[in-house]
């Protein structure tokens, strides 16, 4: 591991250098996977002990590192633990949605997604297309990012946000239109999104792609939280009003009911 010394200054670009080295603190207390007393760690990291001291002092007041009572030694705390399983959870999420994904391909054939949202865009994690015969090929692939407001997985995860959290993302929004049927108005936006949480749903009519339809649903995971999103796309000429209404909007639903309950969503209204 890189070390870092007691000269002041920043060795790269925009680096803060307090923040660099109690990064360094946490990824040391990892390796050594080990309580180390302040003055083997001030050795390895080259740092003065009262230098050391005070980043430890910062990191145990954030609840990232503790102190043994018997022998003063520190460790890192199981609020890491969390951390890293948030950073996760987006592929355990795909582990556990495959076998949605083939069921709702199986039941409606046509194109089905897993996307999460991340900082107001949203970021399709899976997808597993349609085995038509006459395939339209779709834009957003896995990795693709696109903005909330004019995709119905976007409008189902920003419909579920907390309020503070929804109003700081829509703050950040820039309502670009793509199409005729994009949301360009910020208070339209907000009335469509009252909409969705309350049928529980969301529509994209050609909103980002011309003559392409999409159904979304939540995923909720245990404790009422939606973490992602499930949906199906596809052309106009297929995903008619009729069959969206009649047929398709429920089928969605259904699956991505199932695949909440078995991330132990309890069935009641989320969070």
């Amino acid at each position: 591991m890189e070390r870092i010394s007691e000269e002041k200054g920043q060795t790269e670009g925009n680096i803060v250098q307090s923040v660099e080295r109690a990064l360094t603190l946490v990824e040391i207390l990892a390796e050594e996977a080990v309580p180390m007393s302040i003055t083997d760690i001030a050795k390895q990291v080259e740092l003065k002990i009262s230098t050391v001291h005070r980043l430890l002092a910062t990191l145990i007041y954030k609840g990232y590192v503790e102190q043994e009572v018997g022998t003063s030694k520190y460790k890192l705390s199981l609020k890491l633990l969390s951390l890293g399983q948030a950073s996760i959870y987006p592929l355990d999420l795909r582990s556990t949605a495959r076998p949605f994904l083939d069921e709702l391909v199986e039941r409606c054939n046509e194109t089905a997604n897993i996307s999460i949202l991340d900082n107001g865009e949203v970021v399709y994690i899976d997808q597993k297309e349609s085995n038509n015969i006459v395939i339209v090929k779709m834009f957003s692939t896995i990795g693709t990012r696109r903005q909330a407001h004019c995709t119905g997985s976007g409008k189902v995860m920003l419909a579920y946000l907390p309020p503070a959290d929804q109003e700081r993302i829509l703050a950040t929004l820039e309502l670009t239109p793509y199409t005729n049927e994009t949301i360009t108005d910020m208070e339209i936006l907000k009335k469509e999104l009252e909409r969705i949480r309350k049928q529980g749903y969301a529509l994209d009519m050609g909103e980002r792609e011309k003559d392409m339809r999409c159904v979304a649903v939540p995923i909720i995971k245990h404790g009422g939280e939606v973490i992602a999103a499930l949906s199906v796309s596809g052309p106009s000429t297929r995903i008619t009003s009729y069959y969206l209404n009649n047929e398709l909007i429920e089928i969605v639903q259904d699956v991505g009911k199932k695949l909440s309950l078995s991330l132990g969503w309890n069935g009641k209204d989320p969070a």
